[in-house]
């Protein structure tokens, strides 16, 4: 497990440019309020995921420096589809942004809980191209009772490696440094206990009003894309592409 504590003053290196520089690209492709809708595809996918409350469309819009890329609802979990955002080159897009719906306000009604759930569950332990897991941690409150059950739910595809996970402990302009680090070790713990050592789980402190984190964010996310197109193709991934 990997983890970072990066002060609102530190400016993001070279490389945390360049990726930068890939997650501008971002752009809108489709969207889809069921899984069936989504295009097959041998993009990957990072799905972005979190309380409707903990900054998810703000992070995004950040890292795509882009102000309503990902469109934050004046009321927290109407947004209620799967919206993809190509990344990378124009003519030849690498990877996929996949924007989910926030869970766990209140002010929705349980029919459309209970659906977006079922649509979530199958996205994350079904989605063949999904390469990698954005969770958006509140970081004030640390990770919530739905918060460990994604986390459950995830847990097979993490540790076999399939799937890649970082946790963003967001707002975290809101604490000073003691209780930042405070937050850094209580996720460490959390976030072992569901895959072990073995599994590919970052942990970071992030801010969008400050930029505190987002170079680093944007370079994990750049080098879990590249990493992969770099390496070679296994017997299993040459027999059957078909999507859910």
């Amino acid at each position: 497990m990997t983890s970072s504590f990066q002060g609102p003053s530190a400016g993001p290196s070279d490389t945390a440019k360049a990726a930068l520089a890939w997650t501008h690209t971002a752009r809108f492709f489709t969207t889809a309020s069921k899984l069936d809708q989504l295009p097959a595809s041998e993009t990957p996918e990072i799905a972005f995921v979190g309380r409707s409350n903990a900054g998810k469309s703000t992070a995004i819009n950040r890292l795509a420096q882009q102000k309503r890329l990902a469109f934050a609802s004046r009321t927290p979990g109407r947004t209620q589809h799967i919206n993809l955002f190509h990344v990378g080159p124009k003519d030849a897009p690498d990877a996929l942004f996949a924007d989910l719906p926030g869970y766990g306000y209140a002010a929705v009604e349980r029919a459309a809980k209970l659906r977006w759930q079922e649509v979530m569950a199958d996205y994350l332990k079904l989605r063949r191209p999904l390469h990698g897991v954005v969770l958006m941690i509140d970081s004030r409150l640390g990770f919530t009772e739905l918060d460990q059950r994604l986390l459950a739910l995830m847990a097979p595809r993490l540790a076999n490696g399939e799937v890649r996970l970082l946790a963003l402990l967001t707002k975290a302009d809101k604490l000073n440094r003691s209780e930042a680090q405070l937050a850094l070790l209580k996720a460490q713990e959390v976030l072992a206990e569901v895959a072990g050592d073995s599994a590919d789980i970052g942990v970071t402190l992030f801010s969008a009003l400050s930029r505190q984190g987002l170079g680093d964010v944007a370079e994990t996310l750049y080098d879990w894309v590249h990493a992969r197109a770099a390496m070679p193709a296994s017997d299993g991934d040459e027999v059957d592409r078909a999507q859910r």
